[in-house]
């Protein structure tokens, strides 16, 4: 047999032949229960995985919370001697927190949890940045300025049964929030008032926050807060060895600026006015006493 122009012998061999090309290499013609060519032929490749998206913050274990909870109402009334006060303080703290997770939730930066970190407080957690440096400023204002609305059930109780002991603990509420205020990091008063420095010059914001938080843990130190001390200092410290202060969503316009610094005094003076004013039903609606009661508790004056 010629062999066809332009082909092998063997190609025109299988070209015509009647032998099935699907004949496995043993030269054995598929029976009727073999698989059909496709299904014997290997598996294709699996698709590689894509990268999974960032696991969902679950907040703190249930018993972890409950436990938190329960040592950081112990230290409260160790430390204020008062079961009231001790409960104002918790349920303020978590007010406050909630503020935050609220302004989280709102700005996108949500699911947001709470975490209460026995001995020191609390910490509201979101699940991303915020898109920007206004929304964070937002949020670390809605802490203070939500946590004062902890403060009315104590009032009311304290005026109804005339408790010195109930107003007091509306008192530590606001004081709560007023001392958060400050910028010291990490403070809300920092996360607040941080990006207004930074506007003027970044060195301005370095600086500032350095002198406060250090004075900030000179205070402690100087009035028997101890715990508070060290927290601030260990805060400081890893702020002065952080490179960039200022994080990668952009600094704030200047209308901005504006906006946060007005901001800024106006929630601090409403949290200094409402603790002066739980103060008032002690003094008798003198207001020089009560200022006089606020500083003593602070450990900066008073007569």
């Amino acid at each position: 047999m010629r062999p066809v122009a332009g082909r092998a012998p063997h190609a025109q061999f299988d070209a015509m032949s009647d032998i099935d090309n699907t004949t496995p290499h043993s030269g054995r013609r598929p029976g009727p229960w073999d698989l059909p060519p496709e299904a014997a032929a290997p598996p294709p490749e699996p698709a590689r995985a894509r990268p999974s998206a960032p696991q969902e913050d679950k907040g703190q274990h249930p018993g972890w919370a409950i436990a938190s909870t329960l040592l950081m109402a112990g230290f409260l009334w160790w430390i204020t001697g008062s079961v009231i006060v001790a409960g104002a303080v918790l349920f303020g703290l978590f007010v406050h927190e909630y503020g935050h997770v609220l302004a989280m939730n709102k700005l996108g930066m949500g699911p947001a949890r709470i975490y209460i970190i026995p001995f020191l407080g609390g910490l509201a957690k979101a699940q991303r940045e915020p898109k920007t440096e206004w929304h964070g400023v937002l949020v670390s204002l809605a802490g203070p300025a939500f946590g004062l609305i902890a403060m009315i059930p104590f009032v009311a109780a304290g005026l109804w049964l005339r408790s010195p002991e109930w107003l007091m603990g509306a008192f530590f509420i606001a004081m709560i929030n007023l001392v958060n205020l400050l910028p010291a990091p990490p403070l809300d008063g920092a996360k607040a008032l941080g990006p207004v420095l930074t506007r003027v010059h970044p060195r301005l914001e370095q600086v500032a926050l350095l002198a406060v938080g250090g004075l900030a843990v000179w205070w402690g130190l100087s009035t028997g807060r101890l715990i508070l001390a060290v927290f601030l200092g260990i805060a400081v410290f890893s702020h002065l060895k952080r490179g960039v202060w200022r994080a990668g969503w952009g600094q704030l316009s200047w209308p901005e600026a504006g906006r946060s610094l007005a901001l800024y005094l106006a929630t601090a003076a409403v949290c200094a006015a409402a603790a002066i004013g739980a103060l008032l039903p002690l003094t008798g609606g003198a207001v020089e006493p009560a200022f006089d009661m606020g500083l003593r508790f602070i450990g900066v004056g008073g007569r």
